[in-house]
C-alpha cells in the first residue's frame, strides 16, 4: 500500500531528513518532525517556506507531483508588501518574464489574511509605514523560487509564503508541523 503523508512544514526546515550542509549542524530537518521510515519528499518547499510538503514511499506518485511536465497546480498564499493592484494581478495570470523565461500564466487573487493562519516563528518584520496584503497564487510549474520572484517581478515582493494546496491535497486540519497520513 503506498503510504502518502501530508506534513506542514514550518518555517526554517529543509525539505530534506538530513543536513548535508555542514558536519555540525543546528537547521531543522524534516526527521524533527517524520519519523516514517522510507518516506521522501515529494519536490521542495524553501526553507524559509511553510505549509503543504509531501511525503510518499511511491516513486512513481513522487514523480508525477514533483515533475513540471505533469502540471499538477500548486496554490500558495503569499503575503506580499504593499497591495496589488488590478494590472498586477493581471500580470500574474498572463504569466511573467523571469530571468530563466516566461511562466506559466497562473491564477492570482488577493485574498484576506487566512483564518486557519498559525503565527511565524520568528514573525515577518512588520513596517509601520508600508502595508502588506496576502494573494492566493496558483501555478502549474515549479521553478526555484518561482512564486517569489513573480511576485518581486511585478513590484509586491512576498514576505510570507505558504503552500496551501498541491493537487487535490490541502493544508487544511493540519497544524504548523504535524502530519496526517492520507490515500492517493
Amino acid at each position: 500500500m503506498t503510504r502518502v503523508i501530508l506534513l506542514n512544514k514550518p518555517f526554517d526546515v529543509l525539505s530534506q531528513f538530513t543536513d548535508k550542509g555542514s558536519e555540525v549542524s543546528t537547521r531543522r530537518t524534516l526527521s524533527d518532525f517524520v519519523n516514517v521510515p522510507g518516506v521522501y519528499a515529494a519536490g521542495r518547499l524553501d526553507r524559509d517556506s511553510e505549509g503543504l510538503l509531501i511525503l510518499t514511499d511511491d516513486g512513481k506518485l513522487q514523480h508525477r507531483i514533483a515533475h513540471p511536465k505533469n502540471k499538477m497546480t500548486k496554490s500558495y498564499w503569499a503575503q506580499v508588501e504593499g497591495a496589488p493592484s488590478d494590472d498586477a494581478l493581471a500580470q500574474l495570470r498572463s504569466g511573467v518574464q523571469l530571468k530563466d523565461g516566461m511562466t506559466r500564466p497562473a491564477k492570482a487573487r488577493k485574498i484576506p489574511e487566512p483564518a486557519q493562519l498559525w503565527p511565524r516563528t520568528p514573525p515577518i518584520r512588520f513596517r509601520k509605514n508600508v502595508p502588506d496584503s496576502w494573494i492566493e497564487l496558483t501555478i502549474s510549474e515549479g521553478r526555484n523560487r518561482q512564486v517569489r520572484r513573480m511576485t518581486a517581478a511585478v513590484g509586491h515582493p512576498t514576505l510570507r509564503l505558504i503552500r496551501y494546496r498541491v493537487g487535490s491535497w490541502t493544508l487544511d486540519g493540519i497544524p504548523t508541523g504535524a502530519w496526517v497520513e492520507t490515500s492517493v
